[in-house]
């Protein structure tokens, strides 16, 4: 097996429905034997698609997917509003649908592009005083969501079955399909819930790295040391960042705390490396000088 202490990088898990994503994130840790593990945005377990979890160092660079934008695919259901604003939640409402023509869809879609406000769910995970909302909910707490702005990408429609439509869309961090939903069947008059969502890419990992949990626990038990090749490099997360390379004495100072002039005219996070080998972040401040922001300890 692979030693606890060597696991470093990124696995990209294509999650299955019904799982939540600390369950695979477990199940994961356990399989690479891994002694440091985070996962970066919760799935539901209604939902399935890419879900990547970091180990050991990798887990340093965690937030820039947390941060990064996501595309979805999802089937929605028209004319049935439910407590959730999914499949698993009760019906609260029905109301008849129109035989929209697509051009009519098209329109209404065109209202939720770019960037819009949203109220979350009262079913997410955020968290209100420490505690996610969907717990509130749950135990019959009064929860009303702050409003919050977020950015929708692009919005297409893939597919139109009365009383069901399939959309793909790319949207900024913080953004609640299921509630996009809500709001797009209140804007046709009908209501809606989502009946399928599926995580096709979160920053830029896609569906095509992925493995199920059913594929790595089959590799572990034929083998195990194999399991390591699914990792990819701690740095790949960062791709959309400058890369610095620094010689033997400047990784010394970096390392120190100490600050290293640089060429830079603005400020900006950088990967830093030196002799090819990714060595963590950097920042370049306002005075134009480089400064340690988060270095891996190998």
């Amino acid at each position: 097996m692979v030693s606890r202490f060597s696991v470093n990088g990124v696995l990209i898990v294509d999650k299955a429905e019904g799982l939540s994503s600390n369950q695979c994130l477990q199940r994961a840790k356990r399989l690479l034997e891994a002694d440091k593990a985070g996962h970066t945005g919760s799935l539901d377990p209604l939902a399935c698609g890419v879900l990547p979890l970091c180990f050991g160092e990798a887990t340093k660079v965690a937030q820039f997917l947390l941060d990064a934008d996501k595309t979805y695919r999802t089937i929605i259901r028209l004319g049935v509003k439910t407590t959730s604003g999914d499949r698993d939640g009760d019906i609260v409402a029905t109301r008849p649908v129109p035989k929209f023509t697509i051009e009519q869809l098209i329109a209404v879609l065109e209202q939720f592009r770019g960037t819009i406000t949203q109220q979350p769910s009262i079913y997410s995970a955020l968290k209100q005083n420490g505690v996610p909302l969907y717990k509130l909910a749950r135990a019959g707490k009064e929860i009303i969501p702050k409003f919050r702005e977020i950015n929708i990408h692009g919005l297409d429609l893939l597919r139109w079955d009365h009383p069901e439509i399939e959309l793909r869309v790319n949207c900024s961090k913080g953004s609640y399909i299921r509630t996009l939903a809500e709001d797009i069947g209140e804007a046709l008059g009908t209501g809606a819930h989502v009946i399928f969502l599926q995580r096709e890419q979160a920053g830029p990992f896609t569906l095509r790295q992925s493995v199920t949990m059913e594929k790595l626990e089959m590799q572990v038990r034929d083998d195990p040391g194999s399991v390591v090749h699914y990792l990819l490099p701690v740095d790949m997360p960062l791709a959309h960042l400058r890369a610095i390379e620094l010689d033997a004495v400047d990784t010394t100072s970096l390392r120190q705390g100490k600050s290293l002039d640089s060429d830079a005219s603005q400020e900006e996070v950088v990967r830093v490396y030196t002799d090819d080998e990714f060595i963590g972040i950097g920042e370049i401040r306002a005075d134009g000088r480089l400064y340690a922001k988060r270095l891996l300890s190998y």
